[in-house]
């Protein structure tokens, strides 16, 4: 369903002139980078733990490896971060292919 919005002066003038495009179009374009960025961000994030425990998320969470430390506040911290990683990879992921045919 189409959405119309009406855009503050000062943000048509950035896309008429410094982007070149229309408002739909630099709109699209603007969630489908933020997307990118968000899902590079998520993959850091997924490498980074990856990298620390020396393994990926699913043996992690398999080895109760939160449960086998004592809870040390960190390692539970690192568990919530990479499981909201993980999902925000496969959410993102879906939304992107969704929207591929715009790109």
């Amino acid at each position: 369903m189409p959405v119309s919005v009406e855009l503050p002066s000062e943000i048509q003038y950035i896309y008429q002139n410094i982007l070149k495009k229309e408002p739909v179009e630099g709109t699209i374009q603007l969630v489908i980078n933020e997307l990118r960025r968000r899902l590079a961000e998520y993959k850091l994030m997924d490498k980074v733990f990856h990298e620390r425990y020396k393994m990926d998320f699913d043996e992690f969470k398999q080895k109760r490896f939160v449960e086998e430390s004592g809870h040390p506040f960190q390692v539970e911290e690192d568990y919530c971060d990479w499981e909201l990683a993980i999902d925000g990879i496969k959410t993102i992921s879906i939304q992107l292919k969704k929207l591929a045919k715009y790109s």
